[in-house]
């Protein structure tokens, strides 16, 4: 009978049941490495956490030098009105800011890499103003523009121009004139052209330089609410520092670091959204 039950392939997996197991085995295999790979930044801010605490308890550091996690974590709790209050304000600068970065920046740069004759007219301008210290001109921007929002503007727009700006030049450079002259073989338009092959081979690179802009502009409205300013989380931070009251000051940058968090998570969402081809070739 056993024999019998062997020939007829009874108590043994199909043929469909064999393929189908090892790809379930696959799949539940990828899904515990996708686990563990996005727990890794949360696991890494913990650790850090940890030893920000097992420092302060192992080496008897004071509050008034460094203050403990638990006692950040209660300012961020009780002052929670006073920080989004003034989170707010040092958002708009930044978006404000950032968003006129992106809107001049991208297009100069496709308008420089592109024409010869603007390389050699508009581009060392843009150099001769980059090499400026924005920090020493920052003051002449509260006489010009007051200490309202428009100087933090300003100088967000000035500290994170150039490096977009850069990057977009490469960008728009970067693409193999082979492909060119393939499109205009096949009598693709300029438009067509720009849309279809230019702009979507410029992206990844044009992206890399919004995402260092993106981290100099919440420095660039907080350096500008250092120079001259009566609210934001510069101002609070400055305060916060000057009365040594460093509960405060850390809390302001624990806020400030998830501001830069959100920002770059954003910029990279925007970039997964944007480079379809990108997805298809890391999955």
């Amino acid at each position: 009978m056993a024999v019998e039950a062997s020939e007829a392939g009874i108590g043994r997996p199909s043929m469909r049941d064999a393929a189908i197991l090892p790809s379930r085995r696959t799949a539940f295999g990828r899904g515990i490495r996708f686990v563990a790979w996005n727990l890794l930044p949360p696991l890494t801010f913990a650790a850090l956490v940890g030893v920000w605490w097992a420092s302060i308890k192992l080496f008897a550091i004071p509050p008034y030098l460094l203050p403990s996690p638990g006692a950040v974590f209660d300012r961020l709790i009780t002052d929670a009105a006073l920080l989004w209050r003034n989170t707010q304000i040092t958002l708009t600068e930044i978006i404000l800011g950032f968003a006129l970065t992106i809107v001049s920046a991208i297009p100069l740069g496709l308008f420089i890499a592109l024409s010869p004759l603007a390389k050699q007219i508009v581009y060392p301008p843009v150099m001769l103003l980059q090499l400026v210290p924005k920090i020493a001109v920052a003051p002449l921007f509260l006489v010009w523009l007051g200490f309202g929002i428009e100087s933090k503007v300003v100088l967000t727009i000035l500290m994170t121009f150039f490096p977009l700006l850069i990057a977009s030049i490469s960008a728009f450079q970067i693409l193999d004139t082979r492909y060119l002259y393939l499109t205009q073989s096949m009598g693709a338009t300029t438009v067509q052209t720009f849309r279809y092959l230019r702009f979507p081979a410029a992206l990844p690179v044009i992206f890399s330089g919004i995402k260092s802009s993106a981290t100099i502009a919440a420095t660039a409205a907080i350096v500008a609410e250092f120079v001259g300013a009566n609210k934001g989380l510069g101002y609070v931070l400055l305060k916060g520092t000057s009365t040594l009251d460093l509960d405060l000051t850390f809390a302001v940058l624990v806020v400030l670091t998830l501001i830069g968090l959100v920002i770059n998570y954003l910029v990279e969402f925007a970039e997964w959204l944007m480079t379809p081809w990108q997805r298809a070739s890391r999955s």
